[in-house]
């Protein structure tokens, strides 16, 4: 059983930074890709970013140039570092985990969900 426990969230200026961490907890994270999606208030949970096993990165649009993603295969993390934080990414933040599979998708098919990381960015 793989659990997902993310950290990090917290309340930021526009412009700031923040870096989530998400520590997967169970065997085989290294063939697992990873992913971070949020939630805002009132909206539906959209993808943010990825990384496969090889490392191949992938992000949404909103967020490419001032997100990165990156793992961490000996402590079984993932982060999420984000930059120029704008009142747009405030959301609930969750980190996911997808088992390999040939019809990889970064945006859908994840098999495990953390609980999320409040994230709120001021203006």
């Amino acid at each position: 059983q793989v659990q997902l426990v993310e950290s990090g969230g917290g309340l930021v200026q526009t412009g700031g930074s923040l870096t989530l961490s998400c520590v997967f907890s169970g065997r085989g994270f290294r063939s697992y890709a990873m992913g971070w999606f949020r939630q805002a208030p009132g909206k539906e949970r959209e993808f943010v970013a990825a990384i496969r096993w090889s490392e191949m990165t992938y992000f949404a649009d909103a967020v490419k140039g001032r997100f990165t993603i990156s793992r961490d295969n000996a402590k079984n993390t993932v982060a999420l570092l984000m930059n120029s934080l704008k009142p747009e990414d405030t959301a609930v933040y969750y980190c996911a985990a997808q088992s390999p599979r040939i019809d990889f998708d970064p945006a859908t098919g994840y098999d495990y969900w953390g609980q999320g990381t409040q994230v709120t960015v001021s203006s």
